[in-house]
């Protein structure tokens, strides 16, 4: 199935052709185009939908049980969870990163790789909240 980005946009008010752009927002990568003239961006009405999605993982908490495993405690992580983060293409190794930041409180890292933009240029939006946009061709 064809793809809207994968076509030129212009800009409603000013007729430009709009920049294709990559937006880091919370970690999330979401595809963009942005009108340098009129300074209007429009997100990927996909990309949006998934960082809604996890803004709404995110606002949930979950009650799981310990488990004593051997001589360690296993901690099950619900499936909501590992999901989203299959969903999104990111590659969980079989180690995870535990650290322990604070008096009852525990963190994971699962080592998720974002995609590398080293030979794209990073810009910023003036007047947004936003603070990294990147070109991708």
């Amino acid at each position: 199935m064809a793809d809207i980005f994968d076509n030129k946009i212009l800009c409603g008010k000013c007729s430009l052709k709009m920049t294709p752009q990559i937006i880091s927002k919370d970690g999330i990568n979401l595809r963009a185009v942005y009108c340098q003239k009129c300074n209007i961006k429009i997100i990927h009405p996909k990309d949006e939908q998934e960082y809604n999605n996890f803004m709404n993982l995110k606002k949930k908490q979950y009650h799981v049980k310990m488990r004593f495993v051997g001589n360690s405690y296993a901690v099950s992580i619900p499936k909501e969870i590992v999901n989203f983060i299959k969903d999104h293409e990111r590659i969980m190794d079989n180690m995870v990163k535990l650290a322990f930041e604070d008096f009852g409180k525990i963190s994971l890292d699962f080592g998720c790789q974002e995609k590398d933009y080293s030979d794209t240029k990073t810009s910023s939006v003036p007047g947004n909240k936003i603070n990294r946009i990147k070109r991708f061709h």
